[in-house]
C-alpha cells in the first residue's frame, strides 16, 4: 500500500514537471558539448549520433526509479545501438547531493550493468538544462533527421518488468530503427528530480 501511494505521488509530480521539455519535432540542443565518458574520453551527442536515430537518456546512480528501470534501459540501449541508433546516458546530477552519483561510481555501474554505450557526466548540468530535462530517468529519442519523435518514460511499470503492458520506449525505438513514424510521441517522465549543479 505504501509503495502504491508513493508511486501515485511520484506519478503526479512527473505530470507537473515535464511540460517545459522539448516538443516533438525539435532538434537536440547542445549537441556538440563534450562530456566525460566513463572510459575517460570526451564525447558529445553529435559524436554518438546513429544513422537511424539518437537516444539521449538522462539518468543517474542513486535514484530508485533509475535503478528500477536500469536493466531495461541498458538492454534497450545495447540492442538498438546495434540497429543504427546512437545511445548516450547522461548524468546531470551534482554528486555533492548524492555521492553515489560520482564519476568513480558511474564507472563501476557501467561495468556492472554492461553499458555498451557512453555514460557521461554533464558537468554543470548544461545539457540537461538545455533539454529542460527534469527527471531520472527521462528519455529523448530523435529520428534520422535529428527531430524529436519520443520523449518521456520507459514503460508503464517501473516496479515489475514482467507486468509491463505498454513498452513506450521500446516501441518508439523499433519504429525509428525501421524508419517508421512513432505512434506515441510523448509520455510523462517519472522519477527523481535532477539535482542540478548550483541549484
Amino acid at each position: 500500500m505504501v509503495q502504491r501511494i508513493l508511486t501515485a505521488a511520484v506519478f503526479a509530480i512527473g505530470l507537473a514537471s515535464s511540460a517545459a521539455a522539448l516538443q516533438p519535432g525539435d532538434s537536440a540542443p547542445q549537441r556538440d558539448v563534450k562530456m566525460r565518458n566513463v572510459d575517460g574520453r570526451e564525447v558529445s551527442i553529435a559524436d554518438i549520433a546513429g544513422i537511424k536515430g539518437t537516444l539521449v537518456i538522462f539518468t543517474c546512480n542513486h535514484c530508485p526509479w533509475a535503478k528500477a528501470w536500469e536493466t531495461r534501459i541498458v538492454a534497450l540501449g545495447n540492442t538498438y545501438r546495434g540497429k543504427g541508433i546512437g545511445v548516450i546516458a547522461v548524468n546531470a546530477n551534482d554528486p555533492s547531493e548524492h555521492a553515489e552519483d560520482g564519476f568513480d561510481e558511474m564507472v563501476q555501474r557501467a561495468k556492472q550493468r554492461d553499458f555498451q554505450f557512453p555514460y557521461v557526466v554533464d558537468k554543470g548540468s548544461t545539457v540537461a538544462r538545455a533539454f529542460a530535462a527534469q527527471r531520472t530517468p527521462e528519455v529523448f529519442l530523435f529520428d534520422a533527421s535529428g527531430k524529436l519523435v519520443y520523449h518521456g518514460t520507459i514503460d508503464d511499470n517501473a516496479e515489475d518488468a514482467g507486468a509491463v503492458k505498454q513498452h513506450f520506449l521500446g516501441d518508439a525505438l523499433e519504429a525509428v530503427a525501421n524508419g517508421q513514424p512513432v505512434a506515441l510521441q510523448e509520455t510523462k517522465a517519472l522519477g527523481c528530480t535532477i539535482k542540478y549543479y548550483g541549484s
